[in-house]
């Protein structure tokens, strides 16, 4: 955006001018007097950047040639002040890497003081079998940081003014490293000398508070054991204002003492009577969502699988469902009457193949 229109002059406007804008804005949109308003203390920014730019004669001219991409806001820059040979400092030699670290240094520390994301949190929450397929809804206690409700997470509170003790009024702190001199603007008043805010007490200058509270989760139908679920913004508040972070939450799902999932189908092992695989017959089964009527072929065999479509594990992306895997395991009667043993031995002389036959058949595949 135009500096001249953030500070709402035009191109012929004198230095007085400027600065009288400057001012005006400045009473309206500084951060003391806005704490907490993350856009006003943006808008700001860019009030001062405007300011230093068109308040010094040779970067106004090249601001009115080239434009803005070519200003640099001074905020942490560092600047090379000239030597000071007035007093024996220690460490005179002072090496490349001691100036490197000065500047680069703020750099790092600037970057560090944006924004940032919140970190993640992690719970566990244990369903059963049958609640894992329908879906359920869960209460979940999460101690977490939130951001500070009193300084609405600047870390500071507004205090009467007083002049700031960091740079003893002049609005720059000065460091040397051997002879050299430099400056940057001071942090804490932002250059202007006076402080007018002083620590939370409320989060300890953290811009965050411990709290616990409890969420309701809504798990949806068809979770397996082991899924993650994300509660978005249930983590950590982040720090500068940033994001808060996620809530992550692994599912456990107990097992069944009949059924057995496999992916999005369901596998239950089901008795039938030998006379039932024999003839064929129908018979009731359990399911997921209650009793069937499954038909038995005639000359069923054990270990046989018969398949019901659509009657498995709701899929909790698409919603559609696995299919139930029904294996037979064939019951052999007892024969505890003397009735029974005859007819027994009477369909053996009937039928009497011999089922072992091929285990020994020497042109067997």
């Amino acid at each position: 955006m135009d500096f001249y229109v953030i500070l709402g002059v035009n191109r012929e406007a004198t230095l007085h001018d400027v600065q009288r804008a400057y001012k005006r804005l400045a009473r309206r949109y500084h951060p003391d007097i806005n704490p907490g308003d993350h856009e006003a203390a943006a808008f700001f920014r860019r009030v001062s950047d405007a300011y230093e730019t068109l308040s010094d004669p040779g970067r106004r001219q090249e601001y009115d040639v080239y434009g803005e991409e070519i200003t640099v806001s001074r905020g942490d820059s560092v600047e090379f002040q000239g030597f000071d040979f007035s007093a024996s400092a220690s460490g005179a030699s002072a090496t490349f890497d001691d100036l490197f670290e000065d500047v680069l240094g703020l750099a790092r520390s600037a970057e560090a003081a944006e924004s940032e994301k919140g970190s993640d949190l992690h719970g566990e929450v244990s369903l059963e079998f049958e609640e894992a397929l329908q879906g359920a809804e869960r209460k979940f206690t999460v101690t977490r940081l939130k951001q500070c409700s009193v300084c609405g997470g600047t870390e500071v509170r507004r205090g009467p003014e007083s002049r700031c003790g960091n740079c003893s009024g002049e609005g720059m702190v000065r460091w040397r490293r051997g002879h050299m001199v430099f400056s940057k603007s001071c942090t804490n008043c932002e250059g202007s000398g006076r402080q007018r805010h002083r620590p939370c007490s409320a989060c300890r200058a953290g811009g965050v508070v411990s709290r616990t509270e409890e969420i309701a989760i809504q798990i949806p139908a068809g979770l397996s054991d082991g899924a993650r679920l994300r509660v978005p913004a249930k983590g950590n508040a982040g720090h500068g204002g940033g994001p808060s972070g996620d809530l992550y939450i692994t599912v456990t799902v107990g097992s069944h003492e009949l059924f057995r999932r496999d992916g999005d189908d369901v596998h239950v092992q089901v008795p039938v009577a030998v006379h039932e695989a024999a003839l064929g017959a129908k018979i009731e089964i359990p399911t997921v969502d209650g009793l069937t009527r499954l038909r038995i072929p005639p000359g069923t065999q054990t270990g046989q699988r018969l398949r019901l479509r659509g009657r498995g594990a709701p899929s909790p992306r698409t919603s559609e469902r696995g299919d139930l895997i029904v294996e037979v395991r064939l019951v052999l009667p007892r024969l505890d009457d003397q009735r029974s043993k005859e007819l027994m031995r009477e369909f053996g002389k009937i039928n009497g193949d011999d089922v072992r036959r091929r285990l020994f058949s020497s042109d067997r595949t």
